[in-house]
Formats: structure tokens, sequence, C-alpha cells
């Protein structure tokens, strides 16, 4: 079919991005009849936010002299994200190892690391709290397990496909010569993945960081407990100026953990 003279047909680019954000927009609609969901109190609602701002502000950190304690929160929360990370990220390697082909030979126990592994990560880390503040009590040592094992489940799967995906030339190289598989995956294997997980190490160290104080909030102990009494207090001053004590603390673990990991990959390599 020729075109009219002065106008252009659409080209099937054009349709396609149409037809899908007019799919996305029955979907959007149709969810909020669904929920029950005014789209409207998006921008007719934010007085609330406005009147919380203002009771919120300007932050009181006088908190920070008055009570000792809050130092202490702030020393629980770095230790169980070093703790979780540490102790979840041996486990999730060792996992790792068990899964992978190349390091495991048996495919029943590569099925029973595996399910380990999935069974953790589809588990929420809320859920995990709730469960370990049941059975060991409200404080940091819930939340070490639960970072613990959200570590294991989310970076054990990581691991595994790093392994999967090692160059295999140095290990058959190594194999050639009459080493045993332990002294394959250690000579061969070993260093392709340690700068890996070296740099996921850091990533899930400030990853942990950042969930040990959400789940501070639901009894894992550190300064998002002293966030949620603040909050629960009406102490709303003192509580943004935990905010704003916590964003820079995360930001500086974050710098202080690039380092780090810059310099031990670059000695590593």
């Amino acid at each position: 079919m020729n075109a009219v003279p002065g106008y252009t047909l659409p080209s099937i680019k054009y349709k396609q991005k149409a037809t899908i954000a007019t799919a996305v927009a029955f979907v959007f609609v149709g969810l909020c009849v669904a929920m029950g969901f005014d789209p409207a109190l998006l921008f007719t609602e934010f007085h609330y936010v406005r009147d919380l701002a203002g009771s919120m502000t300007p932050p009181n950190f006088k908190v920070f002299w008055s009570d000792a304690g809050i130092y202490m929160a702030i020393a629980e929360s770095l230790c169980m994200a070093f703790l979780g990370t540490l102790l979840g990220g041996l486990g999730g390697l060792a996992l790792a190892f068990g899964s992978a082909g190349p390091t495991m030979p048996w495919k029943g126990v590569r099925m029973v690391c595996r399910g380990i592994l999935t069974l953790l990560r589809v588990i929420p880390t809320l859920i995990l709290i709730l469960i370990f503040v049941v059975s060991v009590g409200i404080g940091p040592f819930s939340g070490v397990l639960t970072l613990l094992l959200a570590t294991i489940g989310g970076f054990g799967q990581l691991f595994t496909q790093v392994i999967e995906q090692a160059e295999p030339k140095p290990l058959e190289a190594v194999y050639s010569v009459g080493a045993s598989r332990v002294q394959v995956i250690r000579f061969g294997l070993w260093p392709q993945v340690l700068p890996s997980f070296i740099a996921n190490m850091f990533y899930a160290y400030d990853v942990n960081l950042r969930a040990g104080i959400g789940l501070g909030i639901f009894g894992g102990g550190g300064v998002g407990f002293q966030l949620f009494m603040a909050i629960r207090l009406l102490h709303y001053k003192e509580a943004f100026a935990l905010i704003c004590v916590t964003v820079v603390l995360i930001v500086l673990m974050e710098k202080a953990s690039d380092l780090l990991r810059t310099s031990l990959l670059q000695k590593n390599l």
C-alpha cells in the first residue's frame, strides 16, 4: 500500500513501543481498580509528609551526647554486618563449591547444595528475623543469624556461577601433569575466582550493613532498634538525627570498602 503524499506511516519499532505502552497502561489501571487505589493520592496526600518533615526538623544531635548507648548500637550494627558477611560468605563459598560442576563430580551432592541455596534465597529476610527473634530473642544475635543465612543464599548462588564460568584451560593444564582434584581447584580454579570472591564480599558487607539497620527495627538490635524506639516514643527529631548519622555511616563504610577492595585486588593481580 502506498502512503498518502505528505504523510509517513508509523514504523514497526514505533508500533511495538505503542503496544507496550498501551499494555502497561491497561495493567496499571487494572491493578489500581483491583486494589482500590486512587492514583490521584500520589499528588494530593503529600501534606502528611510535609507535617512529618516539620516535626522531624531540625534534627536533635544532642542525643549523641546524652545517650552513650547509641554508640554501642552503631558498633553493634557494624559488627552484625561484619559477622554476617564473613560467616555467610564462607558458608556460601562452601555450598558453591559443592553445587558447581567443576568442583563437585557427584550430581546428588550438587542437587542438595543447590536446593539449600535456593531455599535460603527465596525466604525473605523479614521472615528470617521474625523467626530468630521468636527463637533466640531480641538482639544483635538474631540479626547476625539473619544476615548469615541471607548472605549464604544470595551470594552462594553468585559464587556458583563464578566457579562454573571459570576458564577451563588452566584447570586442564594442571590436571594434565597428574594433579589431584584438590590441587586442580587450588592452583587452577582458586586464582581465577579469588578476585571475584573478594569484590563480592565487600559488596555483601555494604548490603548487609544497610539490611542490618533495617532488621534492627524488627528486633535485630543495632542502631535500627534505637531508631525504632525513637519513632515509637514520638521523638522524631532524635530519629531524624539517627537517620542522618546512619546515612553518613553507610557512605563512609562504602568508601572504605571500595578502597580496601581496590587495594586487595591490585595486590592479588
